[in-house]
């Protein structure tokens, strides 16, 4: 890809999309909750350690959804919202996923099935997962030390002790493709990775920086290479646990392309023409990032078409 500037289209990315209305102004009606909970058409997603019970068909994935009044008694309702016929969403945070459905119902994650989930089923997914690892984590306030208690329907917990409000945590983090004056880009691998899996390079922003300052930073600290303009593309939720990916496609120093790793981020980085990675993908040698994952995203954005079909994960 030429320009910077080329606008890409972000529709398609997996973990960023959605079918339903959040409803947040309703998370604090508790009469409103009551009734929707009960309402014959209201849908109910169990979710026990990041994983629900799901079907495939019809070539995809289909989230197992029960009437409310199916669903376990125990657990935490999460709200997750309604969709455009009107029907109510929750997540019920249980410590294991009901006995065994009938029929072809399996337990799978995200990470499994995120990319053959419809828009709505990827949605609830991603929004129960999140919260559920948020309220296991946080169940004393960081004020004074007391327990909390789950409140706004799943979005806030409150201390039962000084009454401090505490929200779901999300960390921004940024992920980057970056390219030289030959139009390579910049990939990198981690030692605990499968043999012949590359990426583009990450990082968490840090307190008082921006977000284009923490690009620079991460690739720098990273591989030694220095950036020399980036420009943000999408973003993405990342529930593994709690991060949002701001994705950015950025340009190296003319002066600053050597590669120096870190040792630790980072066990190897290197700079990849279309033809190599084409060459080692169809040998199998090379192994892009996860479909899931919005530095599949990046890289086909250079790339200029999707990869190829043998060396999806």
């Amino acid at each position: 890809m030429d320009e910077l500037s080329s606008a890409p289209d972000t529709k398609h990315l997996v973990l960023a999309r959605a079918g339903v209305d959040r409803a947040a102004h309703r998370r604090l009606d508790e009469p409103w909750l009551a009734a929707a909970w009960s309402h014959p058409t209201t849908k109910v997603l169990p979710i026990a350690g990041g994983e629900a019970f799901v079907v495939d068909a019809g070539g995809g994935t289909e989230l197992v959804l029960l009437p409310s009044f199916e669903a376990p008694e125990s657990g935490s309702r999460y709200f997750l919202g309604t969709d455009e016929d009107g029907v109510h969403y929750f997540a019920l945070d249980c410590e294991s996923l009901p006995g065994r459905l009938d029929g072809d119902a399996r337990p799978a994650g995200l990470r499994e099935v995120g990319g053959s989930l419809s828009d709505r089923d990827a949605g609830l997914l991603v929004h129960a997962v999140a919260l559920e690892h948020w309220h296991r984590l946080h169940t004393f306030c960081s004020r004074c030390g007391h327990r909390t208690e789950k409140a706004g329907a799943g979005h806030l917990r409150r201390c039962t002790s000084c009454a401090a409000e505490h929200y779901p945590r999300t960390d921004p983090a940024v992920i980057m493709l970056i390219t030289d004056s030959e139009d390579r880009c910049l990939l990198g691998r981690q030692a605990l990775w499968p043999e012949g899996r590359w990426s583009t390079l990450a990082g968490f922003v840090e307190p008082g920086e921006s977000i284009e300052q923490a690009v620079g930073r991460e690739v720098l600290e990273e591989a030694g290479v220095r950036v020399a303009e980036v420009e943000y593309v999408a973003s993405q939720p990342w529930p593994f646990p709690s991060s949002l990916m701001l994705g950015f496609l950025g340009r190296a120093h003319p002066d600053g392309t050597g590669i120096t790793v870190d040792g630790e981020e980072l066990s190897e980085a290197r700079w990849f023409s279309r033809e190599e990675l084409r060459a080692g993908m169809e040998a199998g040698e090379i192994l892009p990032p996860s479909g899931i994952s919005i530095a599949r995203h990046l890289v086909e954005l250079w790339y200029g078409e999707p990869l190829p079909a043998a060396a999806r994960w």
